[in-house]
């Protein structure tokens, strides 16, 4: 396990490498307002949430499938998340962008975000703190309700970038973030119509 652990790790750090800019390849690295590190910042934000919303639901129920799906949601994302901002530690550009979140989208304006929604598709805080109260098939719809919109959002970032970015690397990790995404997604819808419930 530890070796496979530690594969993972290495194949990130070469493929963070990769989009370091120059590294003897002539590359220059994005722009401080360029779509790449909009991206990267943003989306390192709003996978972090998704973390912290697997996490909670985790603890909330004893559904081995509901329970292996958060896992997998919040490994996946923690690890895309770190890759995102390696990158642009290597590009030597700010995690925060000082014009607010998705202004590389041409939609600023939601820095102040509704209950702490800064971007398409997140959660409020009350949203967060109601996930936190409830148990078993009550805190089970409500994450997959709640993850569903998240990815969503997720997906339309993604899409942003695969249209925007200049970095190749950057691109081909945004669409594999709308692939395993929407096809999550699909699942989901599945799981809540099995416990009676909509997305």
């Amino acid at each position: 396990m530890a070796v496979a652990v530690a594969g993972v790790l290495v194949a990130a750090g070469a493929v963070t490498y990769s989009v370091a800019g120059d590294g003897g390849t002539g590359v220059t690295p994005p722009a401080a307002d360029s779509a790449d590190a909009g991206f990267a910042r943003d989306m390192a934000v709003h996978h972090q949430q998704a973390v912290e919303m697997s996490y909670i639901v985790r603890d909330r129920t004893t559904d081995e499938e509901v329970r292996r799906l958060a896992y997998d949601i919040a490994q996946t994302q923690a690890n895309q998340r770190g890759m995102l901002l390696g990158w642009l530690d290597l590009w030597a550009l700010p995690k925060v962008s000082s014009d607010g979140p998705m202004t590389w989208m041409g939609m600023g304006g939601m820095s102040d975000g509704e209950d702490g929604a800064l971007m398409p598709g997140m959660a409020t805080n009350s949203e967060l703190k109601k996930l936190g109260t409830l148990n078993g098939k009550a805190a089970e719809v409500f994450y997959l309700q709640l993850m569903t919109a998240h990815h969503k959002g997720g997906i339309h970032m993604a899409e942003g970038c695969v249209e925007k970015c200049t970095v190749d690397v950057e691109k081909r990790l945004a669409q594999g973030m709308v692939d395993a995404q929407q096809s999550e997604i699909d699942l989901m819808t599945g799981m809540l119509k099995a416990r009676g419930a909509k997305p």
